[in-house]
């Protein structure tokens, strides 16, 4: 569906702009501002959106805070159950564009965001395209916390690809899919799709593994020129929560595993390219100029792998009972 319009707008012609929808899931009134700083990062898109979808966890008085505070341009809907994944498929069912991009509640679009996820979309094979995801730390940046760890704070980690490149599935918080590919293969499992300050997540791997799986010959493209800037809550930059969302990041890869029937073959091709990639760097990091700092980037690293490990055992266990 061509947006019709017979002007120029930010420089596009509409005559031939592919439309596309944002979702945007929110679940708590703590991020209100967050929430305001996102949707105004959406709006001044050079590439402008067709709509811009905030979706409710079902909650009375969220639903009577965010209507008071959000303009009439924004659509606002209560999604059917908690959880991320169930926000996320409400979104895509009270859409209308060829294109839905997500964006987390907490992250702020570069503007030529959407621009740059659409333009991978020319190639008919494509069927999904994620972006660079940068932290906005709370303060300084941890000098413990190495780049190949990023992804605990659902950020683009060391290891991600610097250019355009084909993945196995991009990061939730800065992704895009035709709508005609969600409508055919199904919605985001709401299995494995992480509900309030619960870290099982996950469904937009699964949704990547089942997708390409389903439709031979397509691809997912990383693409890091489409940008978003994602803020970084002052109580995810602790060892404690390294240790917490590791174990459930392999307990959760156990889930979509087990969901997908894939055990036996390539569903975990990139977690191993991300270990060899560990493997090669770790020592690096003892060389760097501060010792202590290479020493205790070293140290996280290696816990957070054994975390990941026991995680893993657990959820494969767990899909077994």
């Amino acid at each position: 569906m061509r947006q019709p319009c017979g002007c120029v707008a930010f420089g596009v012609d509409w005559f031939t702009l592919t439309s596309v929808s944002v979702v945007i899931s929110v679940y708590s009134v703590d991020r209100a501002n967050d929430v305001a700083d996102c949707i105004a990062s959406v709006k001044k898109q050079t590439y402008p959106a067709k709509e811009i979808v905030v979706v409710l966890d079902p909650d009375d008085s969220l639903l009577a805070f965010y209507k008071e505070r959000l303009d009439s341009d924004v659509k606002l809907v209560v999604s059917g159950s908690f959880g991320l994944s169930a926000a996320r498929n409400m979104g895509i069912k009270n859409s209308s564009a060829e294109i839905i991009a997500f964006i987390d509640d907490d992250a702020v679009a570069d503007s030529n965001w959407l621009k740059h996820l659409v333009s991978n979309f020319d190639d008919s094979s494509v069927i999904g395209v994620g972006g660079r995801i940068i932290p906005v730390w709370p303060g300084k940046d941890p000098v413990w916390f190495p780049e190949e760890l990023y992804w605990i704070v659902g950020c683009s980690y060391k290891g991600l690809p610097m250019k355009r490149a084909p993945i196995r599935n991009p990061i939730g918080c800065n992704m895009a899919f035709r709508r005609s590919v969600l409508e055919e293969v199904g919605y985001f499992s709401t299995v494995t799709g992480r509900v309030g300050n619960k870290l099982m997540g996950h469904d937009d791997t699964e949704f990547g593994i089942r997708a390409t799986s389903k439709l031979s010959g397509t691809t997912i493209i990383h693409d890091s020129n489409a940008t978003v800037y994602h803020r970084v809550a002052r109580n995810r930059v602790s060892f404690k929560y390294v240790l917490k969302r590791s174990y459930a990041e392999g307990f959760s890869k156990a889930v979509v595993v087990a969901k997908n029937n894939q055990a036996n073959n390539s569903s975990l091709n990139t977690e191993k390219d991300y270990l060899r990639t560990l493997f090669l760097n770790t020592p690096s990091l003892l060389f760097q100029s501060n010792v202590m700092v290479g020493a205790s980037q070293c140290g996280t690293l290696l816990v957070a792998t054994v975390m990941v490990f026991l995680g893993y055992v657990a959820g494969l266990r767990f899909t077994k009972t």
